[in-house]
């Protein structure tokens, strides 16, 4: 008689990872192969500007987001430059809520130069100081217009000659528009986090923009800032930064962190 085989039972059906634990697991595996920025005292690290600490900061952040962009929607450098003078004080997700309909109305500098900043207003009242933008922005389309010939020029001397785009404008548009490495981009969270990580002590955006441009090269100041900025928005929170998530954790000894590995 023949011998009855019976069926192997099926395994247990794995569960699904979601995106966000794949994207936690990726950044402890990056944050371990990274050294570990060894303490002097509580929050603070032995050597913070060590070559070797900013080269593996960079290179973490390279990692985590080799792909990171500009977050503001633009098809042109003049949009990027609207774009950024609106997100001073604001999210780059409310400023793309309203670019569309300002550019759909007034799309080149030319037309926004005719403009009065009273019709701009009713299109930015959502944003915070809208009516200092509005101001701005028809005083940046009638530079851009009558002194540089409708198109936004490409050097900072130039740049800071237009109404409402200072360093940090600047920077944003000659990095992510024209490839110009002329600066760091310091928002509010390169600002945060270049303190958390002790690459300065400084609290003003120029005075830390001069330090991060005498530790990171060149080469690195355009993506360096845009992966820092993701890196300030999805991970390193203001109030309650992820750290158990952080693929700089292991180089990092701020005095605020939520967790450590060492």
């Amino acid at each position: 008689m023949a011998k009855v085989v019976k069926p192997a039972k099926p395994l247990p059906a794995r569960k699904a990872i979601s995106p966000a634990a794949a994207k936690g697991i990726r950044a402890r595996q990056i944050a371990a192969s990274e050294p570990v920025a060894p303490k002097k005292a509580a929050g603070r690290t032995k050597k913070p500007l060590a070559p070797e600490r900013i080269a593996a900061i960079i290179d973490a952040l390279a990692k985590t987001y080799p792909d990171a962009v500009c977050a503001l929607h633009h098809s042109n450098a003049w949009e990027l430059t609207v774009a950024t003078i609106l997100s001073a004080q604001c999210t780059d997700a409310r400023v793309n809520m309203v670019t569309p309909a300002l550019f759909h109305a007034y799309p080149t500098p030319k037309a926004m130069a005719h403009a009065t900043p009273e019709e701009l207003q009713p299109i930015l009242s959502s944003l915070s100081f809208f009516r200092m933008k509005a101001k701005s922005l028809v005083g940046a389309a009638k530079v851009v217009t009558e002194e540089f010939g409708g198109k936004v020029p490409q050097t900072m001397d130039e740049m800071l000659r237009i109404p409402g785009a200072a360093r940090k404008t600047s920077n944003v548009v000659l990095g992510s528009w024209y490839g110009i490495a002329s600066g760091v981009v310091v928002d509010t969270h390169v600002l945060r986090l270049s303190r958390r990580l002790e690459l300065t002590e400084n609290d003003d955006p120029v005075k830390v923009e001069r330090d991060l441009m005498q530790i990171i090269p060149q080469t690195e100041w355009i993506n360096f800032s845009h992966r820092l900025i993701h890196h300030g928005r999805q991970i390193c929170d203001a109030r309650k930064p992820k750290c158990v998530d952080c693929s700089l954790e292991t180089l990092c000894n701020s005095g605020d962190k939520t967790w450590a590995s060492h």
